[in-house]
Protein backbone atom coordinates (compact mmCIF):
# COMPACT_ATOMS: atom_id res chain seq x y z
CA UNK A 1 0.00 0.00 0.00
CA UNK A 2 1.83 3.43 -1.22
CA UNK A 3 0.97 6.29 1.15
CA UNK A 4 2.38 9.55 2.48
CA UNK A 5 2.02 9.99 6.70
CA UNK A 6 2.84 13.41 7.83
CA UNK A 7 3.65 13.73 11.80
CA UNK A 8 4.69 16.67 13.94
CA UNK A 9 2.51 19.28 13.71
CA UNK A 10 1.31 21.13 16.80
CA UNK A 11 0.53 24.39 18.31
CA UNK A 12 3.40 26.43 19.45
CA UNK A 13 3.97 30.29 20.11
CA UNK A 14 4.98 32.74 17.48
CA UNK A 15 8.34 32.67 17.45
CA UNK A 16 9.11 28.53 18.31
CA UNK A 17 10.11 26.06 15.83
CA UNK A 18 8.66 22.87 14.41
CA UNK A 19 9.46 19.75 12.45
CA UNK A 20 7.64 18.10 10.46
CA UNK A 21 7.64 14.48 9.31
CA UNK A 22 6.57 12.69 6.55
CA UNK A 23 7.13 8.57 6.28
CA UNK A 24 6.61 6.92 2.85
CA UNK A 25 5.79 3.23 2.07
CA UNK A 26 5.04 1.09 -0.89
CA UNK A 27 6.97 3.53 -3.44
CA UNK A 28 10.59 3.64 -3.94
CA UNK A 29 10.81 6.82 -2.42
CA UNK A 30 14.41 7.47 -3.91
CA UNK A 31 12.54 7.85 -7.57
CA UNK A 32 10.14 10.86 -6.34
CA UNK A 33 10.24 14.87 -5.73
CA UNK A 34 9.12 15.68 -2.49
CA UNK A 35 7.07 18.81 -1.50
CA UNK A 36 5.44 20.73 1.34
CA UNK A 37 2.52 23.11 0.85
CA UNK A 38 -0.09 23.93 3.44
CA UNK A 39 -3.54 24.98 3.27
CA UNK A 40 -5.66 27.60 5.79
CA UNK A 41 -9.16 27.42 5.95
CA UNK A 42 -10.85 29.14 3.03
CA UNK A 43 -7.65 29.11 1.02
CA UNK A 44 -6.33 27.73 -2.32
CA UNK A 45 -3.41 25.00 -0.98
CA UNK A 46 0.08 26.79 -1.96
CA UNK A 47 3.54 25.77 -1.99
CA UNK A 48 5.97 25.34 0.55
CA UNK A 49 9.52 23.85 0.16
CA UNK A 50 10.30 21.07 -2.37
CA UNK A 51 12.98 18.97 -2.96
CA UNK A 52 14.84 16.91 -5.53
CA UNK A 53 15.39 12.84 -5.41
CA UNK A 54 18.88 13.34 -4.66
CA UNK A 55 18.26 15.88 -1.89
CA UNK A 56 20.85 18.30 -3.35
CA UNK A 57 17.80 20.65 -4.67
CA UNK A 58 15.31 22.22 -2.47
CA UNK A 59 13.07 25.52 -3.25
CA UNK A 60 11.18 27.49 -1.33
CA UNK A 61 8.49 29.75 -1.31
CA UNK A 62 9.42 33.66 -0.33
CA UNK A 63 7.38 33.65 2.93
CA UNK A 64 8.83 30.58 4.45
CA UNK A 65 12.49 31.16 2.46
CA UNK A 66 15.38 31.54 5.74
CA UNK A 67 12.85 30.03 8.42
CA UNK A 68 11.94 26.80 6.86
CA UNK A 69 14.45 24.08 6.07
CA UNK A 70 13.31 20.90 4.00
CA UNK A 71 15.68 17.91 3.85
CA UNK A 72 15.05 13.84 3.03
CA UNK A 73 16.66 11.14 3.99
CA UNK A 74 15.97 8.28 1.52
CA UNK A 75 17.24 5.08 3.92
CA UNK A 76 14.62 6.41 6.30
CA UNK A 77 12.00 7.32 3.09
CA UNK A 78 11.04 10.26 5.04
CA UNK A 79 11.45 14.13 4.66
CA UNK A 80 11.50 16.85 6.61
CA UNK A 81 10.74 20.42 7.01
CA UNK A 82 12.06 21.97 10.15
CA UNK A 83 10.24 25.60 10.78
CA UNK A 84 11.90 27.91 12.72
CA UNK A 85 10.91 31.91 13.45
CA UNK A 86 7.36 30.52 13.04
CA UNK A 87 4.40 33.24 12.37
CA UNK A 88 0.62 33.71 12.79
CA UNK A 89 0.41 33.67 9.29
CA UNK A 90 2.33 30.34 9.06
CA UNK A 91 -1.28 28.57 10.58
CA UNK A 92 -2.32 26.30 8.27
CA UNK A 93 -2.47 22.32 7.93
CA UNK A 94 0.63 20.67 5.93
CA UNK A 95 0.68 18.50 3.29
CA UNK A 96 3.50 16.24 2.03
CA UNK A 97 3.14 15.31 -1.79
CA UNK A 98 5.85 13.19 -3.90
CA UNK A 99 5.97 13.06 -7.64
CA UNK A 100 7.78 10.07 -9.43
CA UNK A 101 10.60 11.44 -11.25
CA UNK A 102 10.18 15.01 -11.00
CA UNK A 103 11.96 18.16 -10.35
CA UNK A 104 10.69 19.79 -7.16
CA UNK A 105 7.91 21.52 -9.04
CA UNK A 106 6.24 24.30 -6.72
CA UNK A 107 2.61 23.40 -8.30
CA UNK A 108 0.43 20.59 -6.65
CA UNK A 109 -1.06 18.86 -9.57
CA UNK A 110 2.24 17.70 -10.76
CA UNK A 111 1.91 15.04 -7.27
CA UNK A 112 0.45 12.13 -7.75
CA UNK A 113 0.71 11.25 -4.01
CA UNK A 114 0.00 13.36 -1.11
CA UNK A 115 -0.54 12.35 2.41
CA UNK A 116 -3.83 13.13 4.62
CA UNK A 117 -1.95 16.52 6.40
CA UNK A 118 -1.25 17.67 9.82
CA UNK A 119 -1.91 20.64 11.63
CA UNK A 120 0.25 23.74 12.60
CA UNK A 121 -1.06 26.35 14.79
CA UNK A 122 0.93 29.22 15.74
CA UNK A 123 -0.59 31.59 18.19
CA UNK A 124 0.05 35.20 18.33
Amino acid sequence: QVQLVESGGGLVQAGGSLRLSCAASGLTFSTYATGWFRQAPGKKRDFVASISMSGRNTYYADSVKGRFTISRDNGKNTVYLQMNSLKFEDTAAYYCAADQHGLGSGTPNRYELWGQGTQVTVSS
